[in-house]
């Protein structure tokens, strides 16, 4: 049976979660890493690993960049250092300086960079990956990654520059792609470049994508279409290119 990871999903925040998590395991899907965007993100995210048995939920426990309030932050500092056992990475984090009230906002861009620091603090003490949000910030997230020390990082839903592609792949760290490999200039721009041994399949769901001229939102079954259109651009064998991106998912989340 064909079976394949979602190795970023947002599932705290699908609607018909229980039905979500059915269909996935139903298509194939073994494992769906599930990422964490906030306090009450984390804390849901944790249960429903306890809950779920198939697919398997491998937790990720972060504050993204869009979520950053530093009066709170230190409360939702304390749940991931207490709970820190229970995840298979960090993340979700980063910075996005395409947010209007950050985009030319010196202390706006600060308060992500210091989430994003003890985030990176938090990955390199206890061994673990780190998951990155860069929209917009690609060559800072690199940067500070790569000063942190931090060894396994990924670049979620990458569609940056192609030369800051070709750093983070030297720098020994990898990247994901959505469903927007279909059909996104950028994604498709990106994933043709980097090589098949550095790119992991996800969904972000539950996120809008097209497929033609239909609008859907993703879930993580959904995860085999971004599978199908990354072989399809690679020009690779569906199987071959199943087989890699589980294999780089397996070994980037140790899972």
């Amino acid at each position: 049976m064909m079976t394949i990871i979602d190795s970023h999903s947002h599932i705290d925040q699908l609607e018909d979660l229980s039905g979500a998590l059915i269909r996935a395991h139903e298509a194939g899907v073994s494992d769906i890493v599930a990422m964490s965007v906030d306090l009450d993100s984390m804390k849901k995210v944790l249960e429903i690993k306890n809950q779920c048995q198939q697919p398997k939920i491998h937790p990720a426990l972060g504050v993204h960049p869009g979520k950053v309030q530093p009066d709170t932050q230190p409360t939702a500092y304390d749940f991931m250092r207490a709970n820190i056992k229970e995840a298979c990475a960090v993340g979700e984090t980063g910075l996005d300086y395409w947010y209007k009230w950050v985009r030319d906002n010196q202390v706006e861009r600060q308060k992500q960079k210091d989430s994003f620091s003890f985030h990176l603090g938090l990955a390199r003490e206890f061994d673990l990956p780190i998951v990155i949000h860069s929209r917009g910030a690609w060559r800072d997230c690199l940067s500070m990654t790569r000063e942190s020390g931090v060894k396994r990082a990924l670049f979620h839903w990458y569609s940056g520059p192609v030369d800051i592609l070709d750093q983070i792949i030297e720098a020994g760290f990898y990247v994901s792609t959505s469903i927007s490999v279909a059909y996104s200039p950028e994604s498709r721009r990106a994933m043709a470049h980097a090589p098949i041994e550095r790119i992991l399949v996800e969904t972000d769901s539950p996120v809008n994508f097209k497929e033609g001229d239909i609008s859907f939102m993703a879930e993580p079954k959904d995860v085999i279409k971004t599978w199908k259109a990354l072989a399809q651009l690679k020009n690779l064998n569906e199987q071959e290119t199943l087989d890699k991106v589980n294999t780089n998912a397996k070994t980037f989340f140790g899972i």
